[in-house]
């Protein structure tokens, strides 16, 4: 739980134009969307996609595991690993994309695949009104039956030429950038709530000032002096 008393030590360290982005940022932060991605083992695809998820303010994203590991760039994220809650499903010897979709229907998320092959609902006809996690598939094979067979909904990006996919990435851009815009042009509250804020703006804190631990057991002592 963060400690809004803790917080405020926190940014007595930090630039005045530091604490100002990390709430401009968190009024932009929204769990209404989350981005799962499935067996991807290219870190530069993997990287693009939670750089992605930060410039379009979605706050987490997940990963499964079946053949390859998950994998980050810091070149290619630019930090954004920083600020976006990326978590994995990753466990030896078991089925992580069912744990996957199990995880995401426990949070209320209706289940989206996005394939050029099934359904026929584009990112300008969505529907942004039911929380969602967006299913990624892995670079050459695509999402695994297991997806395909379990989801709520299908979503593709209209395609007019010779070839039938795009890049991984660069799908999960422009679905992402699509619906954000409508999310954030309807009356849905996507906001994060104030607690949610208050954590995060903590856990940033928390990255951005050097030795914040030893600044934070100091914080204590001089606490329970008082």
């Amino acid at each position: 739980m963060a400690d809004k008393k803790a917080l405020e030590f926190l940014q007595k360290f930090m630039t005045e134009e530091r604490v100002e982005t990390f709430k401009n940022v968190l009024e932009n932060r929204t769990k209404h969307f989350t981005v799962v991605v499935e067996d991807i083992y290219q870190s530069y695809n993997a990287s693009a996609i939670i750089r992605t998820c930060d410039v379009f303010g979605i706050q987490e994203m997940y990963s499964t595991t079946r053949l390859h590991q998950f994998n980050v760039s810091s070149y290619v994220a630019k930090g954004a690993d920083r600020w976006v809650d990326v978590q994995k499903f990753n466990k030896p010897n078991s089925d992580n994309t069912q744990e996957a979709i199990d995880a995401m229907r426990e949070k209320g998320y209706q289940i989206i695949a996005t394939s050029p092959h099934y359904g026929s609902t584009t990112p300008s006809d969505f529907d942004v009104t039911k929380p969602s996690a967006l299913f990624f598939g892995a670079e050459k094979e695509g999402l695994s039956k297991n997806i395909i067979n379990q989801a709520d909904g299908f979503i593709k990006i209209p395609m007019y030429g010779f070839t039938e996919s795009l890049n991984i990435s660069v799908s999960a851009a422009i679905i992402l950038q699509t619906l954000s815009q409508k999310l954030r042009d309807s009356d849905i509250d996507w906001s994060l709530s104030e607690e949610e804020k208050l954590e995060l703006e903590f856990k940033w804190a928390k990255k951005s000032v050097k030795d914040s631990k030893l600044l934070l057991e100091k914080f204590e002592i001089i606490k329970d002096d008082e």
